[in-house]
């Protein structure tokens, strides 16, 4: 690869700025002590919002869009890392102070890059990326705070989307009985298909209005907050337990404290820009114990060039699962590991 390579960058166009492919000078890189040359990447909905400048996410202009990345390191500065390296890297400051992951050359400083765990390819990585990250944490979580199979049903809403399809069938595989809560009635077999025990329509939920409503979950992954949050928390059951990674549904709920004083329901918050012994933890399990069974249906890859279309139908709800940017030749097929 010569000096100049292809990149999405985020430049100071608009209220919060607009993204466009364009050609990069490895000079014009952040700085950083590792090199990586890029073999996937994610499609988030963060990083939908920041290339069509819905959202004020990136702090300087121009950056580069995009929050994880998978691929091998082709040089490095720090002795832990050598060329050939597989790895990967998400969070700290990437695609909001930080160029992120959409070039084909990226450069971060040493203490943000992670080796691959073995047990995943570098498209595992990516077809996971942070939203498996998420719903591993997630998951992870709600088992130190008590989850168990036996408990009770565990509902997972905006079921369609990337963190909650993987959170489906971790939870599936790990003998959960799994709800599904989704807004779009043709996927159910999909959903069914992770795992899922039982498929309900979004508008099913009944809120009452109580203090207190009908118990019903042992656990729950809401990625939607606002007005299913509030249900959510008053309908768990004793010692219920809710993680909470997504606001796709607002950032504000109404309640009160008797769930958390009667019931003593946990509400858990899910970051994963954590420090690196809990993200490198996190991978290991996401290996290990918490791989998905089903990633080839939840994934499929995009060639680079697909990446204004793949944001315009996440932001339209028109995608389920996740969307792979694939740096390499457009079909490739995708390395799903041992099974």
């Amino acid at each position: 690869m010569g000096e100049e390579f292809r990149a999405y960058r985020v430049y100071d166009n608009g209220k919060f700025g607009e993204g466009r492919m364009c050609d990069m000078r490895r000079a014009e890189l952040d700085s950083g002590n590792v090199v990586v040359r890029a073999a996937f990447a994610s499609v988030n909905y963060k990083d939908a919002l920041t290339a069509r400048g819905r959202a004020k996410i990136i702090r300087r202009f121009p950056c580069v869009a995009g929050i994880d990345v998978s691929g091998t390191v082709e040089s490095s500065g720090d002795a832990r890392f050598k060329p050939g390296d597989a790895v990967l890297v998400h969070s700290f400051g990437m695609a909001v102070d930080h160029d992120g992951s959409y070039a084909e050359l990226c450069r971060f400083p040493a203490e943000w890059v992670i080796p691959l765990p073995a047990g995943l390819t570098l498209f595992e990585a990516m077809a996971l990326g942070v939203a498996g990250h998420t719903a591993a944490l997630a998951v992870d979580y709600m088992e130190l705070n008590g989850l168990a199979p036996g408990n009770g049903k565990v509902l997972v809403n905006g079921a369609t989307g990337g963190v909650a399809s993987i959170a489906i069938d971790i939870l599936a595989q790990r003998g959960y009985q799994v709800v599904a809560m989704s807004g779009k009635p043709a996927q159910a077999e999909y959903l069914r298909s992770l795992g899922a025990s039982e498929v309900v329509a979004r508008d099913a939920w009944r809120d009452e209005g109580r203090p207190l409503e009908t118990p019903l979950w042992a656990g729950a992954v809401d990625s939607v907050g606002g007005k299913q949050l509030s249900w959510l928390v008053r309908s768990m059951q004793r010692d219920g337990v809710i993680a909470a990674p997504g606001n796709a549904g607002g950032v504000e709920f109404a309640g009160n404290v008797l769930p958390f004083i009667l019931r003593g329901v946990r509400l858990l918050g899910v970051n994963v820009d954590n420090p690196m012994p809990v993200k490198q933890r996190i991978w290991q399990r996401l290996a290990t114990d918490l791989k998905p069974r089903h990633l080839e249906r939840i994934a499929r890859c995009i060639p680079f060039g697909d990446l204004d279309r793949a944001f315009d139908d996440l932001l339209a709800a028109r995608v389920t699962g996740r969307q792979v940017v694939d740096f390499g030749k457009s079909g490739s097929e995708p390395d799903f590991g041992a099974r």
